[in-house]
């Protein structure tokens, strides 16, 4: 009697894409089934096991992108992205200068804090956490948006980064997705306070600011749900709340196009 064999992998000649092809977003993919290297604008992106991928968009990305496989006998396959535009909260403030340049002492205080950050986006991590539906890891009232910038006289002042929900501090916050502990700070940096990063894999990490407490280490993996530490207003902040921040390489990603809308917060 033959033996049954197992059915061929159906063959993928083109990309498969799931957008939204957004500023702010991320986007899910396959690549063709012979793509041996992938890149975005010239940048490499890497391809899971599978074959499946993702790519971001940061906040000022332009209006097309290209995504370029390149298969084994040579040839390359090439598909052109339309990127949507959005409307940003921008606030002009013509009364008010930005505000004073840095000083010294902050200067002094921040390269080390900035080293340690940079060290952590380049760690690498095998989580599977990029794959999941994204949660919030806090519910409440969004205080501050992604992207939403206040121009000084002209002079305009970073965009915010990341999204901020006011709970008091104190308040649990949970992991919006699987990863792997990159960074948990044991002093408060003088801007981000206590700072707390999550590699997702696939480039994707998250960054949680100003908490009162961290209840994780670096190079623990941490399950979508679980508690990771605690809200507070440690840093530069006027008030407790949690910021959650994404990047996706050296991409500003916005948060809440991976969570959806905020659900109702708990009592």
């Amino acid at each position: 009697m033959p033996i049954p064999q197992k059915p061929a992998a159906p063959v993928r000649p083109d990309f498969e894409l799931a957008g939204p092809f957004i500023q702010g977003g991320v986007a899910l993919g396959l690549a063709p089934s012979d793509a041996l290297s992938l890149a975005l604008d010239g940048r490499p992106v890497d391809i899971a096991a599978d074959g499946r991928f993702l790519i971001g968009f940061g906040r000022d990305a332009t209006a097309s992108a290209e995504l370029v496989a390149r298969r084994a006998d040579g040839s390359t396959i090439r598909r052109s992205l339309t990127v949507a535009p959005r409307a940003w909260r921008i606030e002009n403030l013509n009364r008010l200068a930005r505000q004073s340049r840095p000083s010294v002492e902050f200067e002094r205080l921040r390269a080390p804090e900035l080293a340690e950050i940079n060290a952590a986006r380049a760690l690498v991590s095998d989580s599977q956490g990029w794959r999941q539906r994204f949660t919030w890891p806090a519910t409440g009232r969004i205080s501050g948006l992604f992207g939403s910038q206040r121009i000084y006289r002209g002079e305009p002042g970073a965009y915010h980064s990341g999204v901020d929900v006011a709970r008091v501090t104190g308040t649990p916050f949970f992991a919006p997705a699987d990863g792997v502990v990159i960074l948990a700070t044991n002093r408060p940096f003088t801007l981000e306070g206590y700072l707390l990063m999550i590699d997702h894999g696939m480039g994707l990490n998250s960054a949680f600011l100003h908490l009162s407490r961290i209840d994780v280490k670096p190079g623990d993996v941490v399950r979508q749900g679980q508690a990771l530490g605690a809200i507070g207003a440690t840093g530069r902040a006027t008030g407790p709340h949690l910021h959650w921040s994404m990047k996706w390489r050296d991409e500003r990603i916005d948060p809440l196009l991976l969570a959806g809308p905020m659900p109702q917060a708990a009592d």
